[in-house]
């Protein structure tokens, strides 16, 4: 008996890529099945390591080369996890039986636009699965996949010697301007973390990351304000990893760190797949969308009942109101011994 083939499409974004890994795997185990998966290119190293993944096809050029690519390959089934027109339009070419996630647009609609929540009480992840139950695959509660190639390992004596008895990795970006920290409250979680601490993220926060780096800098400090930091307890030490690392040498960083702090961003969802503890700061979206953490001991840090929030189901470049309390507000109470 042959192979099932199954196409899964998802063309980004990293968290959402991440999140499907749970779709990827059960089909491939359970079903024993030949699971290939279509997404961006700039996303194809997310999967290319993964072994429940027989092939990645990217969309990089025009999408009547990638639908004639994709026909050649003969596929029984496509598992439509992104949903939209492209998407659509493939399935209409390929003509195979298709199964398509459910994105609950208008329920995001309502509760973004009138505060309306109705949206399932359940993970992204498991309504990702409930795409393929009619296959008879169910979910295996194994948690998210990220798979880290060899080259991109960091070895931990590549850090600066404080961070290579452990640290705590804080991502600082995020797409959106209403989804990070101000610079300031940054630092101030950076202070309370009180430990080594490594910031990731990509180019476009190098300049913040120096300047988080900068206010804990303790090369020219005098020995004597050294010596009070000391009996003050300070332990706050910054490498600035953003711009610096590509995302699976940011993922092997992850995997190293003794707990990762977090905007809403893909590299939550790459901390959760290597079962990391996770301090998740929500700004202007909201848990109840349900990208949450999964299957990880996590945190969630937000300002609850403004009457602006959620402002947006992705986010803005600044806030639409001018205040930004849902980040200027947030209470951060933690302990990490």
């Amino acid at each position: 008996m042959n192979k099932k083939k199954i196409l899964i499409l998802r063309f980004s974004s990293i968290g959402d890529i991440v999140l499907t890994t749970p779709v990827v795997r059960c089909l491939h185990q359970q079903l024993d099945a030949e699971v290939h998966y279509c997404t961006k290119k700039g996303f194809k190293n997310i999967l290319e390591e993964n072994p429940h993944v027989a092939k990645v096809h990217t969309f990089d050029s025009t999408l009547s080369t990638l639908i004639k690519v994709l026909r050649a390959e003969k596929f029984d089934y496509i598992i439509d996890l992104h949903n939209n027109f492209r998407t659509r339009l493939i399935k209409l070419a390929l003509r195979k039986k298709s199964f398509s996630f459910d994105k609950l647009n208008y329920k995001k609609w309502l509760l973004v636009n009138l505060k309306v929540n109705t949206m399932p009480n359940i993970h992204i992840v498991d309504r990702y699965m409930a795409t393929v139950k009619s296959l008879g695959v169910t979910n295996d509660d194994a948690g998210l996949d990220y798979f880290i190639p060899e080259k991109d390992e960091i070895e931990l004596d590549w850090l600066p010697e404080p961070h290579q008895k452990g640290y705590i990795a804080f991502a600082i970006g995020g797409q959106h301007a209403t989804k990070q920290l101000p610079l300031k409250r940054i630092i101030e979680v950076c202070d309370k973390i009180n430990k080594p601490i490594v910031l990731l993220g990509g180019k476009e926060d190098k300049a913040v990351g120096e300047e988080v780096e900068r206010f804990f800098d303790r090369s020219q400090d005098s020995e004597e304000l050294t010596e009070g930091l000391r009996k003050l307890n300070k332990k706050a030490v910054i490498f600035n990893g953003c711009g610096k690392f590509n995302l699976n040498q940011s993922a092997s960083l992850l995997k190293h760190a003794m707990a990762v702090f977090t905007h809403d961003t893909g590299l939550m969802h790459m901390a959760a797949a290597l079962k990391k503890e996770v301090f998740s700061i929500w700004g202007n979206t909201v848990p109840e969308f349900g990208m949450y953490p999964y299957n990880t001991k996590f945190t969630i840090f937000e300002k609850k009942g403004l009457s602006c929030r959620p402002c947006s189901k992705i986010g803005h470049d600044k806030c639409p109101k001018g205040h930004f309390k849902c980040m200027n507000e947030i209470v951060f109470d933690f302990y990490i011994p």
